[in-house]
């Protein structure tokens, strides 16, 4: 049975998401460094699936290392589109100089107008986990949270496509929540409750 040790890598070059992670992982104990701080590059994150690119990002990182790595996959699926953005949610937000999530925002609302989507435009943020260590094996772990669209965004807390998102209960998107509410009924927040259970108790 693999250990954690008191070094944990996050291999992700999002800000916002290693802020998230950093604060949700606060309690146990555990170093947490990025990417970043290590100057690994992003590798192409070339699987269809969340899992897939996961691993990718984990396995790369860890093996770069020789520390155990985080890595999360995340997306929004919304209902109408089919799924879409889904794996590609950061794609959309690609600008060919950088990633602009407000332009990704109106890209996928905009899709929605274009079939004439019915409301509540029904959506899920999604988060894989895969903690990975350096000999290859890896835990994965999934989290997912409902909710809808909401138009024109709102709130400045957050990141990505947190001002359009409203989850189910709550009359605030993600973006207008504090990130210690967010953080408790996040879909990171449920992935990583699975592997908090199996990883620190």
């Amino acid at each position: 049975m693999h250990t954690l040790g008191k070094t944990l890598l996050i291999a992700t070059h999002n800000q916002g998401k290693l802020e998230e992670i950093t604060a949700l992982l606060a309690p146990y104990g555990v170093e947490v460094v990025s990417a970043a701080a290590f100057g690994l590059p992003e590798p192409a994150e070339t699987e269809n699936s969340f899992v897939g690119n996961a691993r990718i990002k984990a396995h790369a990182a860890a093996l770069a290392t020789g520390l155990p790595a985080l890595a999360d996959d995340s997306g929004i699926c919304v209902d109408a589109l089919a799924g879409a953005p889904g794996v590609y949610t950061a794609d959309w937000a690609e600008t060919g100089s950088g990633r602009d999530f407000k332009l990704a925002m109106t890209r996928t609302w905009q899709a929605c107008e274009d079939i004439n989507a019915t409301e509540p435009r029904t959506a899920q943020f999604r988060c894989t986990l895969v903690l990975a260590w350096p000999d290859g094996e890896d835990m994965v772990f999934e989290g997912s949270i409902s909710g809808r669209l909401v138009w024109p965004m709102r709130g400045a807390e957050g990141h990505g496509y947190d001002p359009i998102f409203q989850p189910d209960g709550y009359e605030e998107t993600f973006a207008e929540m504090d990130l210690a509410k967010k953080g408790q009924i996040s879909h990171r927040a449920d992935a990583f409750r699975k592997l908090i259970a199996n990883c620190f108790t």
